[in-house]
């Protein structure tokens, strides 16, 4: 592996362009520069003052918990499922984010996921390199920050982003090292997904096949995060505050380093990982479907001097497969007293839109508020 030339990341040279462009052209992503030996901070990470942990972090300690909702027993018994639906429902409508257990997807198959992703990430460098891309067409996208020269700074992480739905990728189309697992795997995520959709439905007073029908859940894209440990956490974020661009998020955390928060009554609340459970969130194209009965909440990754913290986040919607199906608020969820608060759009327009944004701290849903 050739070295990674640390000199020309630091402020001294005081162009931010040449700096992006250079750590860019290395294609080792953040891991890159922790293999080199890296102690300080290059300045395209350091994010503007918003102290991580300030006043207004909480723990999850208190009465601010992050609900978890035990998915056992919802095909065969009403009534479990009638307390299934109401959870989801009141989770969705006021959190955005919820985590389930007993979902289905076996424990060995989520351990193996994790173990892929990782072995992605920690393959040898030229190897990796290879799938190293920003061409947003491609099936298989390995980068460092999707919005590296947009956001008004880096994001300490490394992501490979496959698109597994609704066209399955063929195994030699993806990385040798995790093809079969990201199918494996993928294809439980949309069998689950199916049975969130439903339940959403339910929740909403519709027809438990209404999301699925409207397809919500026809396209998948799995995406890998690599959050290496940072050398000063405090200057950086392993993700900026966001919302998701998606229907919903399906999200598998390390079991071991936490990191994600949640927005929740102005507060940041972390989401703990839980061995064995799967993150829950509302995304942007839910809430403007359901005119904002549903909270498309946002969240952020806190950076680490411990690592590296491996997650693996399913997003349920069509994204490169683009139709032409308009999304607008629902009908039967509108009234005198409930109008639309959102135009209508497609999924395409609305990912150029976030995609062109970035993550700039600000949400995406308020260019299509009416």
């Amino acid at each position: 592996m050739e070295a990674t030339n640390l000199d020309q990341f630091h402020p001294e040279n005081g162009d931010r362009q040449r700096e992006l462009k250079a750590f860019d052209e290395t294609k080792a992503g953040v891991k890159g520069l922790v293999d080199a030996g890296i102690t300080k901070l290059p300045t395209i990470f350091i994010h503007p003052k918003t102290p991580q942990n300030s006043s207004n972090n909480i723990s999850t300690a208190n009465k601010h918990n992050i609900p978890i909702i035990d998915l056992q027993g919802i095909h065969g018994n009403e009534k479990k499922r009638r307390e299934v639906v109401a959870a989801i429902g009141e989770a969705s409508e006021t959190w955005g984010f919820f985590q389930v257990v007993n979902h289905g997807i076996p424990g060995t198959v989520l351990e193996e996921i994790k173990r892929g992703v990782r072995g992605f990430h920690e393959q040898d460098t030229e190897v990796k390199k290879e799938w190293y891309t920003r061409d947003q067409s491609r099936r298989v996208i390995y980068n460092s920050n999707f919005d590296l020269y947009t956001a008004p700074a880096a994001n300490w992480r490394d992501s490979v982003l496959c698109i597994m739905a609704p066209n399955p990728p063929h195994p030699h189309e993806l990385p040798p090292v995790c093809s079969d697992i990201l199918i494996k795997y993928s294809k439980e995520v949309q069998k689950l997904g199916g049975v969130l959709f439903e339940l959403l439905s339910e929740a909403l007073g519709l027809h438990p096949n209404y999301l699925n029908n409207i397809e919500c859940n026809k396209g998948l894209n799995l995406l890998g995060h690599y959050y290496p440990a940072c050398p000063q956490p405090d200057l950086t974020l392993g993700t900026t505050k966001h919302s998701d661009n998606d229907f919903l998020t399906i999200l598998l955390q390390d079991d071991d380093i936490g990191g994600l928060q949640v927005l929740h009554q102005n507060q940041w609340i972390d989401v703990p990982p839980t061995p064995g459970a799967l993150v829950i969130n509302i995304g942007d194209l839910l809430q403007l479907v359901t005119n904002d009965r549903f909270k498309s909440s946002e969240h952020r990754v806190l950076a680490s001097q411990c690592g590296p913290r491996i997650s693996v986040a399913c997003f349920l919607s069509t994204y490169l497969f683009m139709s032409s199906r308009i999304y607008g608020p629902i009908k039967e969820l509108l009234s005198d007293e409930n109008p639309p608060k959102y135009r209508e759009t497609t999924v395409e327009e609305y990912i150029a839109h976030f995609h062109a944004k970035g993550l700039d701290g600000t949400s995406a849903l308020l260019d299509f508020k009416l």
